[in-house]
């Protein structure tokens, strides 16, 4: 029987996720859970065929799933809408692996449209004979096309009913089905590179986009429902829809708020408030505003303001900060430390610094800085500038101390370039404030849930969708953090991993021994500073001057070899022999002083 993806039988350079396609959707009527994760290893393996015959693509630090879908190539490639559906993909299938009593008919129907829409995208780019099909949800009615249990090639683990066949390649590899690994998909495709890649240039830029434009109510339930059960929310139980509001200053007087999410103690933590696809969430902002009113008269706490339109998701703590883009829902957890946190806080004008931990006037200034940034100025961000030696790690475990004993901040995550200075950070931590409970994440992720989390940047990138917590909820939700630590600044990082970074929504502090007028503009931007003023800078001639360091010496030598060269006959047996399996005697292959 017919299904929406026959359409890629006809090209046969599609033959690695064709077959996977179709049995999504014929597993449609047999289980939503199998048909959404055939719906995700469907996508995953056309994201990497993509990547294995497309030369714009450059591939990224990992092979993994979100890694590929978030690389600026690959976000130049497919338009804003696609990659929303895609990441839609992406969440619920993720979802299904972990939560499946959660995945919908629904869903599952969303799911597999939006891999239409994709599957048609990868075909008028790079097919040879481009046909434009459509969806057409009368293929899933009755249970048409589909197979026999024992047809399906997808599924479900075991344990969750699943046919035990092609198994999910979750955030991983290809799969080991019949495509085998990655690399042998990009050796299979070489052949291809050129003209596909060619022929996606020529056609990139006449397709058609498809936009989403869903109902404010459709909008909810693609994609607000899905943020909600992916920060592990559960409906009726602590996520209340449609919550009426008795209160409004409207003919009727009355209202209902979207979503109203609740604490243990059965107070409001948040509201949220949602918006069709096509629209602006701040248009849903003084409503949200009348409806948290209310409930803080009702109720005597004023819950959190979330606006969302499924695209942009917004917070608005209106108590502390102005409103933010984050990149997705709290979660419960999160919520009630952002209460904990609002109910211990106290100003950090004039805080009280340890000196056993940092004692010297820079330090302490600097401390004041990054203070009098995230209180006074209300900034999230700081960049401070320490020469090396001046004790930039005693600098930010004074700041940790700080934040922490004036209510600020409860777990904090430190992130490093290289595995040396994430243990060395750790051991500094360890010394100076022994009460703090810590975690080297690439070391082990059996303690991810202390309260310090040290780690490398790709190390935390591959643990914030696979780490849980011990009710199997994800552990790194966007709120997690309430402050992140970026040793050595002045890298490359954020174009790298700048997703750690729009992932969390915490406080930021970023540390660097580079000089001020050596660090590039874009470290400025990301710290939201002017090009060359860092929050605080204590550098080398300063710090020369205060006899807190020496300064360098330059010294000038002429080496021998390269004024007088090296003669074959002056080297030893043993590096005539090494010389000899070096250098050929074709013309340009020796050094100058050998001819």
């Amino acid at each position: 029987m017919p299904t929406n993806f026959d359409f890629l039988k006809s090209d046969p350079q599609f033959a690695s996720f064709a077959d996977t396609a179709i049995a999504a959707e014929q597993t449609y009527h047999i289980n939503s859970v199998l048909s959404v994760l055939g719906c995700r290893q469907a996508m995953e393996v056309a994201v990497k065929w993509m990547y294995s015959v497309d030369d714009a693509l450059v591939m990224p630090y990992d092979t993994k799933l979100v890694t590929l879908m978030n690389s600026d190539d690959f976000k130049d490639i497919v338009d804003r809408d696609l990659h929303k559906r895609l990441e839609y993909i992406r969440k619920v299938g993720n979802d299904a692996a972990h939560e499946p009593k959660y995945i919908t008919k629904d869903k599952n129907k969303l799911a597999l449209n939006n891999l239409h829409v994709f599957m048609d995208f990868i075909a008028y780019c790079y097919g040879e004979n481009y046909t434009e099909t459509t969806f057409d949800e009368a293929l899933l009615a009755d249970g048409r096309g589909r197979p026999s249990l024992q047809d399906a090639a997808v599924s479900t683990p075991a344990s969750e009913g699943g046919l035990g066949k092609a198994p999910l390649a979750h955030e991983g590899g290809v799969g080991e089905a019949d495509r085998g690994s990655f690399e042998a998909l990009i050796n299979e495709n070489e052949r291809l590179k050129a003209e596909l890649t060619k022929r996606h240039a020529v056609r990139k830029d006449s397709y058609v986009k498809k936009p989403i434009d869903f109902t404010e109510d459709q909008t909810r339930k693609a994609y607000i429902d899905v943020m909600l059960e992916d920060a592990g929310w559960r409906r009726g139980l602590n996520w209340i829809d449609e919550y009426p509001i008795d209160e409004m200053p409207n003919k009727s007087g009355y209202g209902i708020a979207d979503y109203v999410l609740f604490g243990d103690d059965g107070l409001p933590l948040a509201v949220i408030e949602a918006k069709r696809t096509s629209a602006d969430p701040a248009k849903g902002r003084q409503q949200a505003v009348l409806y948290t009113d209310f409930l803080e008269k009702k109720y005597g706490r004023r819950p959190v303001i979330f606006l969302s339109n499924g695209y942009e998701t917004r917070i608005w703590n209106d108590k502390f900060y102005p409103e933010r883009p984050v990149s997705g829902i709290y979660s419960k957890r999160d919520l009630e430390k952002e209460f904990n946190k609002m109910k211990d806080r106290r100003p950090l004008k004039g805080v009280k610094i340890k000196d056993e931990i940092s004692n010297r006037y820079y330090q302490k200034e600097a401390i004041q800085s990054v203070c009098n940034a995230f209180d006074v100025r209300n900034r999230r961000k700081a960049l401070l500038v320490m020469v090396t030696g001046s004790g930039k790690t005693r600098t930010v475990i004074s700041i940790v101390d700080v934040l922490e004993r004036y209510g600020w901040i409860k777990n904090i995550l430190f992130l490093a370039d290289r595995n040396a200075l994430v243990t060395q950070a750790k051991r500094a931590f360890h010394n100076l404030m022994p009460n703090l409970s810590l975690c080297n994440l690439s070391e082990s992720k059996d303690e991810a849930s202390a309260r310090a989390v040290f780690s490398t940047y790709q190390t935390m990138m591959n643990c914030i969708d696979d780490t849980r917590d011990e009710k199997g909820n994800r552990l790194f939700t966007p709120g997690h953090f309430d402050l992140i630590i970026v040793d050595e600044a002045h890298r490359s990082i954020y174009n790298k991993y700048k997703d750690i970074f729009t992932y969390f929504d915490a406080l930021l502090v970023g540390l660097t021994a580079t000089p001020k007028d050596e660090i590039d503009k874009n470290t400025y931007d990301i710290f939201e500073l002017e090009s060359g003023v860092p929050t605080y800078g204590y550098e080398l001639a300063q710090a020369v001057q205060d006899g807190y360091l020496v300064d360098f010496v330059t010294i000038e030598t002429e080496l021998k070899f390269l004024t007088e060269g090296i003669a074959y006959d002056d080297l030893s047996p043993e590096e005539q022999e090494e010389y000899e399996k070096t250098f050929s005697e074709e013309e340009g292959s020796l050094p100058p002083s050998l001819y």
